[in-house]
């Protein structure tokens, strides 16, 4: 089995919605996403419960809440302009005065381009 790159227009930081899963209508900001796996770690979502035994850096060791990974293909963008759930697309824009052209993302759903 191959480990290809999981093809993705969403980044770090950006807000997403889950839409399947038990988490599901939670919203919150992408912390981490692993291409390789196909998984994002998003803020207050999919929290999991850690055990952890006392060592030098926490003595009291105790039970510990993070985020657990979910798949890539469970969230989706929300949209700057309606704050939906929008698919993403990838528009190319000329600059006028250089002549260079830039690769944007933009929501599906209204149009509006996403800055990041």
């Amino acid at each position: 089995m191959e480990n290809k790159k999981i093809k993705t227009n969403l980044k770090k930081s950006d807000t997403v919605k889950v839409v399947s899963g038990n988490s599901k209508g939670s919203v919150g900001k992408i912390l981490f996403i692993d291409r390789k796996k196909g998984r994002v770690i998003v803020e207050s979502v999919n929290i999991m419960h850690k055990h952890t035994k006392p060592n030098q850096k926490s003595p009291q060791g105790g039970i510990v809440k993070r985020e657990a990974p979910i798949n890539i293909t469970n969230v989706m963008l929300m949209c700057p302009k309606t704050n939906q759930p929008t698919r993403i697309g990838i528009k190319e824009i000329k600059d006028e005065k250089t002549g260079k052209v830039s690769r944007m993302r933009y929501s599906k759903k209204s149009g509006e381009i996403i800055i990041s």
